[in-house]
């Protein structure tokens, strides 16, 4: 019963949401014109007791409060206008008020001139701000009318849904059914009867019958012969455009005539049966729900190709044998086909004509059989979800919604039927049917994004094996955000409360004294994406054109291009505020508040961000200079206005806080040029001799092709080591980053030339003295003779052993120095 209500609301949804694209677009152009008819308080007056009175009545029907709740909101909206009214001159009187100063304190008195401007000024403003005042209250009191239907709507709503029927289990409410079919069809026989006895509908017939009879002979033969061709046309494109993504896109598109076509066919029908004039009441409500039902089939059959297609294909949202496949195709030609009947019982047997013992008992069986096909089809999304998971890789995030959806199918199609069998039919069926439509919804959705996706690909050439693209995504994530209003229409939200969502986005919501709209925010957004886009424009023209024209070398013109698209993503947020109409000074008590809150809880961020502008303003390190920070030493890749890029000599990136640029000590062995000294140290044995030892490293250092001449590499004899004569070989490359590698080689050269002139390069020699041998050899020691201990002997014996122990400390150390 409910899916009737779905279907004509699925049109008025897409309309609904068609507006809330055009209204933010068209509001000022709509607001000027209401503003320009004042509305009528004296008329609004007289309605709005009206409408109190209907309201306050318990028993008023749904379809009174419906239209009365229509015509409230068209004056909520007149009022909503008028608010605004002389917004302009208001808020100028406000300026000059302004510029007379503020007035005098108590007791104080200011000049007389002054004094009758401001009073001129202040009557003036009182006349502009009544007609705002007065809409103000007329739009509270509309406004207060709408919400007071809505509530009563709601109640309404769920205790129809709450309301316990008898049991249709039971079989004393059989007879009541069998009554009601009976009655029904008894009505109709009746009206047919009397049809056929009225000279005028026969007449009517008999001139109706050649465009009755072709209209039957052309729906019968493309539902019999026309919808097959169709499919295997369809079909036979699918498969021979598996590779070529322009025959896929243009068979998607073709696959819509599986809809289209038959459902064309069953209009004929059912205007063929509307044009025999036979039928009476019942007969023309029937051909309107025999359309709609035609809809819901041939929807539910396309869909049913679409999750389930013939063919195996890994586009194929579900992955699933060719059994299952199968099964999943006929469940969802069931699934339309027991929508369909719905749409029909519900038209034919009026359920505000019938007890609600017969409404009980005829929609069950329905209700059982639909249930049934409900948990199946959730059987397959499970085993989707099941199969997917069960290849070991990482399941995507539509495997998991699927395999929610699928338990959820199979829970409300077991419990959809066992409340409907204890007496809450009315709430089975808002279960039932609605999760249905929605799979239907769901399956169309996974069509438009695989239909934007090989549209994106034809149109950008985008090959298989590249990543995913960002737009199609977007556009996706788009179609599902249009899609939630149709959603909330099949689960029984009512279109006037999608509106009144509407309303509330229009109004907007208030900022100190500014009231934010969508219209607001839509020039927002639209003025700062142009301000970005220029932005980026600008900076890559300096980036291309301007700045490597000039003396500036990367680092500054990297510096000049960052500083150039922080202040233009400023002026462009300025400007947009500025025009989309929002007032900053509201909020400045929160401005407060979150620079409390940056002090303490983002100081290390808000430290690196200055630190980043001024390596950007300053440039103490640039990109490309080889810097030491702490213990990080490498190349400068990128500067960023948080951090730095530094790619060590191991190709390893190491990302440095710019703070520590700032406040640390950073050496920069390149920054002004690449000249830098290395220094090599060198020992050679006793005895060697010097002159000849710092000749041949002369002779290595004027050999190195990256050492300069001026100054040219030096020698230097530093010092008398421990064990050898130390040298030093100083050199100034002309670009120390191969310092590493010119140490290397010159080492080399050294050990060669040292090897051909015979001299030695020492290493450290140390002695061990042992003072007792005779325990490593394995023998005893010698026992000492034991004298009687004397107190007085005692510190001589003790100076004894202190002058053995110095004595033999010193002679070794002459021995070390001898050698």
């Amino acid at each position: 019963m409910c899916l009737l209500r779905h279907l004509k609301t699925i049109a008025l949804a897409l309309v609904l949401v068609w507006s809330a694209c055009l209204v933010p677009m068209h509001g000022a152009q709509a607001q000027t014109s209401q503003q320009a008819a004042a509305p009528d308080y004296q008329t609004w007056r007289a309605f709005a007791e009206r409408a109190e009175t209907l309201i306050d009545q318990r028993f008023t029907p749904d379809e009174d409060l419906v239209t009365l709740r229509g015509e409230l909101v068209g004056f909520r909206s007149q009022f909503l206008a008028a608010q605004d009214a002389n917004s302009t001159r208001i808020a100028t009187l406000r300026e000059q008020i302004a510029a007379l100063g503020p007035p005098p304190e108590e007791g104080a008195t200011e000049a007389e001139e002054v004094a009758s401007r401001r009073a001129e000024l202040n009557e003036q403003l009182a006349q502009l701000q009544a007609p705002g005042i007065a809409a103000q209250e007329a739009f509270r009191r509309a406004d207060g009318l709408v919400r007071q239907i809505d509530h009563i709507m709601r109640e309404r709503q769920a205790e129809a849904l709450l309301t316990l029927w008898p049991s249709p289990l039971n079989p004393v409410n059989w007879v009541s059914a069998a009554d009601a079919v009976w009655g029904t069809a008894f009505t109709f026989g009746t009206q047919v009867t009397g049809a056929l006895q009225d000279p005028a509908y026969l007449r009517e017939f008999r001139s109706n019958l050649p465009i009755v009879g072709l209209l039957f002979l052309v729906a019968g033969f493309v539902l019999m012969r026309g919808r097959a061709w169709i499919e295997r046309l369809v079909g036979r494109w699918l498969d021979e455009g598996a590779d070529r993504k322009s025959k896929r896109v243009l068979a998607q598109i073709m696959s819509l005539t599986q809809i289209i076509v038959p459902v064309a066919a069953v209009v004929a029908l059912g205007t063929a049966l509307v044009l025999t004039s036979l039928t009476g009441e019942i007969g023309a409500a029937l051909a309107s729900a025999l359309v709609q039902a035609g809809i819901g089939y041939f929807t539910a059959r396309w869909a049913g190709r679409q999750l389930f297609p013939v063919h195996e294909s890994r586009r194929a949202p579900l992955q699933l044998p060719a059994p299952r496949r199968r099964e999943g195709r006929f469940m969802a030609n069931l699934a339309g086909l027991f929508m369909g009947l719905n749409v029909i019982i519900s038209t034919v047997f009026d359920p505000a004509r019938q007890s609600d013992a017969a409404n009980a008992v005829i929609a069950f069986p329905l209700m059982v059989l639909a249930g049934v096909v409900l948990f199946r089809l959730g059987a397959l999304l499970s085993m989707h979800f099941r199969l997917a998971a069960a290849d070991g890789g990482e399941t995507r995030f539509f495997d998991r919604i699927v395999g929610v959806f699928g338990k959820l199918a199979m829970i409300i199609g077991i419990g959809a039927p066992l409340i409907a069998a204890v007496g809450y039919v009315q709430a089975a069926q808002a279960l039932l049917y609605p999760s249905l439509v929605s799979l239907g919804l769901i399956t169309g959705l996974v069509f438009l994004t695989q239909l934007v996706d090989d549209t994106y690909d034809i149109v950008t050439n985008r090959g298989p094996d590249d990543p995913d693209a960002l737009v199609p995504a977007l556009i996706g994530f788009g179609l599902v955000l249009l899609s939630l209003p149709v959603f909330a229409i099949i689960w029984g939200v009512r279109p006037t409360q999608l509106l009144e969502v509407w309303q509330v986005l229009r109004e907007g919501f208030s900022i100190g004294e500014t009231r934010i709209s969508p219209t607001n925010l839509l020039s927002f957004f639209v003025i700062f994406s142009i301000g970005y886009l220029a932005t980026r424009m600008v900076q890559g023209a300096l980036d291309s054109t301007v700045l490597p024209k000039t003396k500036i070398d990367k680092g500054g013109q990297k510096a000049i291009i960052s500083g150039t698209g922080y202040v233009g993503i400023l002026l462009a947020a300025l400007v947009a505020i500025s025009t989309a109409g929002i007032n900053l000074s509201g909020l400045a008590i929160v401005a407060g508040a979150l620079s409390v809150g940056i002090g303490f809880g983002l100081q290390n961020i808000v430290s690196n961000f200055i630190s980043g502008l001024i390596l950007l303003i300053e440039r103490p390190v640039a990109e490309g200079d080889w810097i030491e920070v702490g213990d990080t030493m490498g190349t400068v890749r990128t500067i960023s206005v948080r951090s730095t890029v530094i790619e060590t000599f191991d190709r390893t990136d190491v990302i440095v806080p710019n703070a520590d640029l700032i406040s640390g000590k950073v050496t920069n062995w390149t920054r002004y040029n690449s000249l830098g000294r290395i220094i090599i140290p060198v020992g050679v044995a006793y005895g060697s001799d010097t002159r000849k030892v710092a000749r041949i490293l002369k002779e290595i250092g004027d050999g190195e092709p990256l050492a300069l001449l001026d100054p040219e590499p030096q020698v230097h004899f530093v010092d008398f080591g421990a064990d050898s004569l130390d040298f030093e070989l100083r050199l100034v490359l002309s670009d120390v980053g191969f310092g590493l590698s010119v140490r290397t080689e010159l080492r080399h050269q050294i050990a060669e030339r040292f090897k051909e002139e015979g001299i030695e390069i020492p290493f450290a020699q140390r002695d061990i003295w042992l003072r007792n041998p005779e325990a490593l050899r394995g023998e005893p020691a010698p026992l000492a003779k034991v004298e009687p201990r004397d107190p007085r002997d005692e510190n001589a014996r003790t100076k004894m052993r202190y002058d053995e122990i110095t004595e033999t400390d010193a002679g070794s150390g002459d021995a070390d120095g001898g050698r």
